[in-house]
């Protein structure tokens, strides 16, 4: 049995220091780790400077974005609490919103320098999914991303205040947040052996990849998950997110070996 021991970790003088904000900055510090670490063995071409550029940028606008994802589709809540926009250590930002970001801050920063977007995406891929693996974990403090009810021996407890009003008489949920972390792990596994083991690896591989094996996990997760955004049909928002990334993702490895077969003719 889970159970969180609350969002507050400690207090310096009159400051809440949240776990959410401590798990987060440790999640970053590890994918930058595992970006350095793959660098110095697989990406090679890719200088250090530059990783750190690209890495400040992503950091900043990965988070701007992903708020900004997260509010706008809970718009009706933040129209009524103005004030908790900014408010991201009691959680609300999207995963999705981050990559949607990350991609155009990464697409006009590539075109700008003139530099390989795949490739550089291909690396960073590792990054951002070391950092869900341990980001999820922030859920686990603020009680949220959390499934139906259950009496599982892994079940999550959830505080009162924080279940949803048809929900009120339950204690225990699915983990939903420690799903999506252990489906990182194994995403983040495949990824490096496509890396080692792939014939013929082209540029961007990885990252489409990376984003098609994530929107499938994502649906999955949505799929258990009560706390979500509901769009028409109460059809999960994130589901129709992940939906849209597939087809991209599967447009893009199409396009990168048709044009390579098409320069072998």
């Amino acid at each position: 049995m889970f159970q969180s021991p609350g969002d507050i970790a400690f207090t310096f003088g009159t400051v809440d220091i949240h776990w959410y904000g401590i798990v987060m900055s440790i999640s970053i510090l590890l994918g930058l780790l595992v970006i350095i670490l793959l660098k110095k063995h697989f990406f090679k071409d890719i200088t250090t400077d530059m990783i750190c550029d690209i890495s400040f940028l992503l950091i900043i606008w990965g988070i701007l974005s992903a708020r900004m994802y997260y509010v706008v589709l809970d718009y009706k809540y933040f129209i009524n609490h103005p004030f908790e926009i900014f408010a991201i250590w009691n959680g609300g930002i999207s995963i999705q919103g981050a990559i949607f970001g990350g991609i155009i801050v990464g697409l006009l920063y590539a075109k700008y320098n003139k530099i390989n977007f795949l490739r550089y995406a291909d690396l960073f891929s590792f990054g951002l999914v070391t950092g869900q693996i341990f980001g999820r974990w922030g859920n686990f403090f603020n009680s949220e991303a959390f499934g139906s009810p259950t009496d599982l021996p892994w079940k999550l407890y959830i505080p009162y205040k924080a279940r949803p009003i048809e929900y009120k008489s339950y204690d225990y949920f699915h983990p939903a947040f420690l799903y999506e972390s252990l489906l990182s792990i194994l995403i983040l596994v495949i990824l490096y052996l496509t890396l080692i083991k792939a014939k013929n690896r082209k540029d961007g591989l990885i990252f489409y990849m990376y984003i098609m094996l994530y929107s499938i996990a994502r649906i999955f997760v949505e799929s258990i998950r009560i706390d979500s955004i509901l769009s028409f049909n109460n059809i999960h928002i994130a589901q129709i997110a992940s939906l849209i990334f597939i087809f991209i993702a599967a447009i893009g490895i199409i396009l990168l070996y048709k044009n390579n077969k098409m320069k072998t003719l």
